[in-house]
């Protein structure tokens, strides 16, 4: 009647797995490559202020942060709540600028040590002494390329 005719049950091949590790070694070097790493822990809690005229900064790695604002929860019962000074990963006095900026000089070329930035992260709600202590600080170690920064919005 029909001429093709069943001659039993045909079992699945098994599942090829030689493509499998090609596939692992393509997801672990694609997570390699996007994952950025965070370079220093922040121990003071930073909302930049906003504002409207916004430029971003083209080398960062030629960027040093300084960051200001109250220390986070956990640190506030050893340390306060008042504003402090945050460079690299440690507190730090206004008086350790000057060193700061003078390791972060040797840590550089020297002919990128004339493109190097200084960028201030303060929180919106510290005050403006800080700030210009800082700024007094920086101007006597001759760190004068300053940069403050913001995140995008209406003030």
């Amino acid at each position: 009647m029909s001429k093709f005719r069943k001659k039993g049950k045909k079992e699945m091949g098994a599942i090829s797995t030689a493509s499998l590790p090609d596939i692992v070694f393509m997801l672990l070097f694609f997570f390699m490559v996007t994952t950025v790493m965070r370079e220093t822990t922040l121990f003071v809690d930073v909302l930049t202020p906003k504002a409207t005229e916004i430029k971003k900064m083209e080398k960062k790695s030629l960027v040093s942060y300084i960051y200001i604002g109250e220390p986070i929860k956990r640190l506030q019962a050893s340390y306060g709540t008042s504003p402090r000074i945050q460079l690299n990963d440690a507190f730090a006095s206004v008086e350790e600028i000057q060193e700061f900026i003078a390791t972060e000089r040797e840590a550089r070329d020297e002919k990128e040590i004339p493109y190097m930035t200084t960028s201030i992260k303060a929180d919106e709600t510290v005050k403006m002494g800080i700030i210009t202590d800082v700024k007094q600080e920086l101007r006597k170690a001759n760190a004068l390329k300053i940069n403050y920064s913001t995140r995008k919005g209406d003030y």
